[in-house]
């Protein structure tokens, strides 16, 4: 299906992206030997210059103007061979469904959610416009499937930058203050982990700069760390959903690329 959707694009994109780079970095590589023969023979030309050697000075010039030639008509087979529509390949969704099969055929678990690509520990961004991703938050224009799996891959080998403190702490501020909303529920109760994430992001534009897949990122590095209790002591703990509570869960990639749920939060002494 991905493959049919691609085709729609023109140019080169029925070969989807990877084979559409691999052709021209063929056709690039191509003429990079025609310049590269083309500059020898222009020094053979020198030397034969220099030295007063007038026939081989002629033969060379001769061999020269034929390769300058061959070049021109490798630079423009290189240029009439890049025709991929790069933007509408990204906002089509056929660039996601390539990367993760590409990664996929690589050992690498990706899983793609609400626009954006999970990749232990890393999140990832289409940018269609500017033909990049964003990793992170950081921009990377490397979008070669082949080389932005083998990009996530290396991050997924790396320990993450994380400091589960300072986040436990924030979690606890935002669970105080969810308690009072309704009544009946005191320290230990369990809020729902969209509650607190709503408390984190309650200022404009805050969701924005801290995005769900981000929270539910840190809530799975928070829970695979060994802090577990705040400066005043309270444990945390995330309890699961039951029955439709089910709806209002968060998930996140495992470091082993399998899918992670979290549903609540709750502190006690």
């Amino acid at each position: 299906m991905e493959r049919k959707r691609a085709s729609a694009l023109g140019g080169r994109s029925h070969e989807l992206l990877e084979s559409a780079l691999s052709s021209t970095e063929t056709d690039a590589d191509s003429a990079l030997r025609a310049d590269v023969a083309l500059h020898r023979e222009l020094k053979r030309a020198r030397s034969a210059a220099a030295q007063g050697a007038i026939r081989d000075l002629q033969k060379s010039i001769s061999a020269a103007e034929q390769l300058a030639g061959a070049l021109h008509q490798a630079v423009r087979t290189l240029l009439a061979g890049w025709s991929f529509d790069e933007r509408g390949y990204l906002e089509s969704g056929a660039y996601t469904a390539e990367l993760l099969d590409v990664a996929r055929g690589r050992g690498v678990k990706l899983f793609e959610q609400d626009e954006q690509i999970l990749s232990y520990p890393s999140l990832v961004r289409m940018l269609a416009s500017d033909a990049a991703v964003e990793i992170d938050r950081k921009r990377e224009k490397r979008i070669r499937p082949s080389v932005l799996a083998e990009l996530l891959r290396v991050r997924q080998q790396k320990p993450p930058r994380f400091k589960p403190e300072p986040f436990l702490e924030a979690l606890l501020g935002a669970y105080r203050l969810a308690l009072p909303e309704k009544k009946g529920r005191a320290m230990g109760a369990t809020v729902a982990l969209i509650e607190i994430y709503q408390i984190l992001t309650l200022f404009p534009g805050q969701a924005k700069e801290y995005s769900k897949q981000e929270f539910a990122r840190d809530l799975y590095l928070l829970d695979q760390s060994d802090v577990r209790r705040t400066r005043d002591g309270f444990r945390v703990s995330f309890p699961s959903a039951t029955g439709t509570k089910a709806r209002g869960t968060l998930s996140t990639v495992t470091r082993a690329g399998e899918l992670k749920t979290y549903y609540g939060l709750a502190f006690r002494p």
